[in-house]
C-alpha cells in the first residue's frame, strides 16, 4: 500500500523543499491482539515518517504488525523483545530512514522499555523511546526517571526527542479528577525536572495549560500519560502535537477500540533552526 503524502516528502528532501516530518507514539496496548490490523490501517491513517509503539511483543499479531510496516515502507525497524520471553511488553521503532542503536551512560536499565537510536533523516537527530514502568513497581519506576535526568545532564548527542508512554503527570493538570490517596508527587517532581533542564514538554509548548488526557482508568478518571520532550538544539523544530484515539470502523464510538491509549502525534519542521 502506497504512502502518498510520504511519496511527496521524499523528493522534497532531494530538492531541500520544506517538509514537515511526522512521528507517532503509541501504547497499542498487549501487542495489539485482534486489534492489530485495526492499529496498521490508523497508522497509515495518520501518515508518519518515524512510529515508536510501546506494549510491541514478540507475539504473532505484533509481529506480523511489525511485518506489515516493513512491507509499507518502514524498512528499518528495532525493537527490544526479549526472545526468552516473547509475551512481555516491549517497544518497536519503526522508520522510513535508517536508524542506529545507542548506547549512553546513564541510560535506563529496563532493557526492554528502553531504546535510544540516532535517526539517519537529512538532518540526523537522536530519538529515546520509553514506557516508564507504572506506579505498581516503585522499585523500577522511580530509578528509570532518575536515569533519565542523569542522561540528559550529559547529553551531548545533538538534537533529540524522548517519548513514549511515562505513566507520569502533573499533579491538579494531568489528572481529570484528584484521587485519594494523591498520585504523581514524584512524577510531578521528575517532570519539573525536565523543564529546569530545557527539555520541553511537546504538547504543553505548544498548548499551554490545555487539559487533554491520553488514558483513562477503571473508575473513568483521564490521566495524561504520554509525551514527548525536545531538547533546546530540537525544540525550534516542533510544529504540531496532538493526541488522537484510533478509530475503528466497526466500533465507531468506542474510545478505546483500538487502544486503551491514545496516540502523541508530533509534527516537525527539521530544517528549523539547523546550523
Amino acid at each position: 500500500m502506497s504512502n502518498p503524502l510520504v511519496l511527496k516528502i521524499c523528493p522534497l528532501m532531494a530538492n531541500h523543499q520544506k517538509y514537515i516530518m511526522r512521528i507517532i507514539f503509541w501504547n497499542i496496548r498487549a501487542g495489539g491482539g485482534r486489534r492489530a490490523d485495526g492499529i496498521f490501517s490508523q497508522l497509515l491513517t495518520w501518515r508518519p515518517d518515524i512510529i515508536g509503539l510501546s506494549e510491541f511483543r514478540g507475539t504473532p499479531s505484533s509481529q506480523k504488525l511489525a511485518a506489515d510496516l516493513h512491507q509499507d515502507g518502514y524498512a528499518h525497524q528495532l525493537s527490544t523483545i526479549n526472545p526468552q520471553s516473547k509475551a512481555k511488553n516491549a517497544l518497536l521503532l519503526a522508520s522510513r530512514w535508517p536508524l542506529r542503536p545507542l548506547q549512553l551512560k546513564n541510560t535506563p536499565q529496563n532493557r526492554e522499555r528502553w531504546l535510544l537510536a540516532s535517526i539517519q533523516a537529512p538532518r540526523p537527530f537522536t530519538l529515546g523511546l520509553m514506557h516508564v514502568p507504572n506506579y505498581t513497581h516503585p522499585e523500577l519506576k522511580y530509578p528509570y526517571l532518575d536515569a533519565v535526568l542523569k542522561m540528559i545532564d550529559q547529553w551531548d548527542s545533538g538534537p533529540a526527542i524522548l517519548g513514549g508512554d511515562t505513566n507520569c503527570g502533573k499533579r491538579g493538570i494531568d489528572e481529570e479528577k484528584a484521587t485519594s490517596p494523591p498520585i504523581f508527587k514524584r512524577e510531578h517532581a521528575w517532570l519539573e525536572e525536565m523543564e529546569k533542564r530545557q527539555w520541553v514538554d511537546g504538547f504543553r509548548h505548544l498548548h499551554g495549560n490545555r487539559r487533554e488526557f491520553t488514558w483513562y482508568s477503571h473508575r473513568n478518571n483521564g490521566f495524561r500519560l504520554d509525551y514527548a520532550f525536545l531538547n533546546p538544539e530540537f525544540r525550534s523544530a516542533l510544529k504540531g502535537a496532538r493526541h488522537e484515539w484510533g478509530d475503528d470502523p466497526q466500533q465507531p464510538e468506542r474510545r478505546e477500540a483500538l487502544s486503551d491509549h491514545a496516540a502523541l502525534i508530533i509534527d516537525l519542521d527539521p530544517q528549523t533552526g539547523k546550523t
